[in-house]
């Protein structure tokens, strides 16, 4: 798991951006990743790059119990779109994440990357892992994460949810698809359960705390809650330190009747961010694959 000594350790090396992987991580989106030209309605601008569609990318903002949530929503000019909910992992909304946005937005499907701070401050706060890592980012993030249990994660899906149903870039009729990393993986698994008639897939990528025997809303535990497909993706060194998880995950799945993906992956964690110094693009592209195949059969 993502914690407080390994980004010690990696602030001590004096780790760079390069090194973070964005050299040979950014290269997996780079095609996404174009200058913008032109205006859309809405203050949503129109990205178009040779070969691939045309999307509209924006910073938008929808109110929740809570306050006001702000995000980034990038969705293609084709049409209506099913949409896709993503929870940044600890270091927030950044750049790494609007790509992955876009990168759905080129395979058909309007995604919104949420600020999951926006209690404490609106995004970005950090420009990406390094600045995260080198610059202070766990003390301040452990306390803005206390305040984000079961039930404030789910009040925030269900308003994301009913802002994305809103929307002109979504098609309502189709199911919500939801992937989060680090932190965020357990908040997919309640937006699953906070709106199981919307949301049909739900993706964790070396998320943390999914399996939790004395909390009641542990994620594990509210599998029959659910109408998703589940991808829960595992990294090996999470698996190494916590090796019957993964069972527990797969007895509850099959007892709940979830159609469930449950693997360890061949990376560390942290392995599928590229702005991540466990990064290993061979195996977070397996993995974004089968994120896109459990999209492609159920949205």
């Amino acid at each position: 798991m993502c914690d407080e000594a390994n980004l010690e350790k990696w602030a001590r090396e004096g780790l760079t951006r390069r090194q973070f992987g964005l050299a040979t991580g950014m290269a997996a989106i780079a095609a996404a990743c174009t200058p913008k030209s032109g205006q859309a309605d809405s203050g949503a601008q129109v990205v178009t790059s040779p070969g691939f569609p045309a999307w509209t990318e924006q910073s938008v903002a929808f109110e929740t119990p809570d306050g006001t949530m702000d995000g980034w929503l990038v969705a293609p000019t084709s049409g209506p779109a099913p949409a896709v909910v993503i929870w940044p992992d600890i270091a927030g909304l950044r750049d790494s994440k609007k790509a992955m946005a876009r990168r759905l937005a080129d395979r058909g499907y309007a995604a919104l990357v949420v600020n999951q701070y926006y209690r404490d401050t609106p995004a970005p706060i950090w420009q990406d892992f390094a600045d995260f890592a080198g610059n202070g980012g766990w003390p301040r993030a452990r306390e803005m994460r206390a305040r984000l249990d079961a039930e404030a994660i789910m009040r925030d899906a269900t308003a994301a949810v009913a802002f994305l149903d809103c929307r002109d870039e979504v098609d309502s009729k189709r199911g919500i698809g939801t992937q989060g990393y680090c932190m965020g993986g357990p908040f997919t698994m309640w937006t699953a359960a906070a709106v199981p008639a919307r949301v049909k897939v739900a993706a964790s990528f070396h998320g943390g705390g999914l399996v939790r025997p004395d909390y009641p809303m542990s994620p594990h535990k509210l599998f029959d809650r659910m109408e998703a497909s589940l991808l829960i993706a595992i990294a090996q060194d999470d698996d190494a330190k916590a090796p019957g998880e993964k069972d527990v995950l797969r007895e509850a799945a099959s007892a709940a009747g979830r159609k469930a993906v449950i693997e360890v992956f061949a990376g560390d964690h942290g392995w599928c961010v590229p702005d991540s110094p466990a990064y290993k693009e061979p195996e977070a592209e397996r993995a974004w694959a089968e994120m896109l195949k459990l999209y492609g059969d159920a949205l």
